[in-house]
């Protein structure tokens, strides 16, 4: 899905068990639309493929094989698509979601830093580990920043990425984990990422109203 004409492409992956279409479904793209309207973003979003794998409790070895795959389409196949529709092979993308879109969020700009710029992260699920039941294997590591990210040596993908920067935006309301908030920024920083976290108030709970909230603000502050 794409919505707007112009502007700065943002990469929108959606909750869990969503569709591309779940963002306009729950206002998200109308509390973002006076920036697409002044000309300042243009939006996608893809299905949560991996995500809904997820959610159904496949059985994690097919899962984590699903998620590498997923990120592999998005570096070959949906970034093209993006910088084809913006006519510029050298486009850099914004990337935003919240709850499991955080995890993506955060994976595609740790994993394709030469590809996207910034990291919006809203009320993130980072750590996908306590899904394995005792299966382990590269999909998965490679593919959670949480876990390859201490073990990445100085080089050009770390240069990269300490040009980045990721926001962690989280509510302290109703079914909201700050902790993981602070434990990806602590990974981060160890690293020499740039990144923030944001801690809203108690009445911003891990629901729609709260990323209706928080996204424009840091688009049109940062994007």
């Amino acid at each position: 899905m794409r919505w707007g004409a112009v502007g700065v492409p943002v990469l929108l992956f959606p909750t869990a068990g969503g569709d591309a279409e779940e963002a306009e479904r729950f206002g998200l793209i109308d509390s973002i639309a006076p920036l697409m309207a002044a000309g300042r973003i243009k939006v996608y979003s893809v299905d949560s493929v991996a995500g809904r794998s997820w959610t159904r409790k496949d059985d994690p070895r097919h899962s984590m094989w699903l998620q590498n795959q997923f990120d592999a389409v998005i570096r070959e196949e949906v970034v093209p698509a993006i910088r084809a529709d913006c006519r510029d092979d050298s486009t850099e993308i914004v990337t935003a979601g919240a709850s499991i879109g955080a995890f993506w969020a955060l994976e595609v700009i740790c994993r394709h830093a030469d590809v996207f710029r910034l990291a919006i992260c809203m009320s993130g699920s980072y750590d996908l580990s306590d899904r394995l039941h005792g299966h382990w294997n590269d999909d998965f590591y490679f593919s959670s920043p949480l876990h390859y990210l201490p073990d990445l040596d100085d080089g050009w993908e770390l240069d990269m990425l300490r040009s980045r920067f990721v926001v962690l935006a989280c509510g302290q309301g109703r079914w909201e984990d700050p902790g993981e908030s602070w434990r990806v920024a602590h990974v981060l920083g160890e690293k020499g990422i740039p990144n923030r976290v944001d801690l809203w108030s108690h009445d911003h709970d891990h629901d729609w109203p709260t990323w209706r909230e928080m996204l424009p603000l840091y688009l049109d502050d940062m994007a």
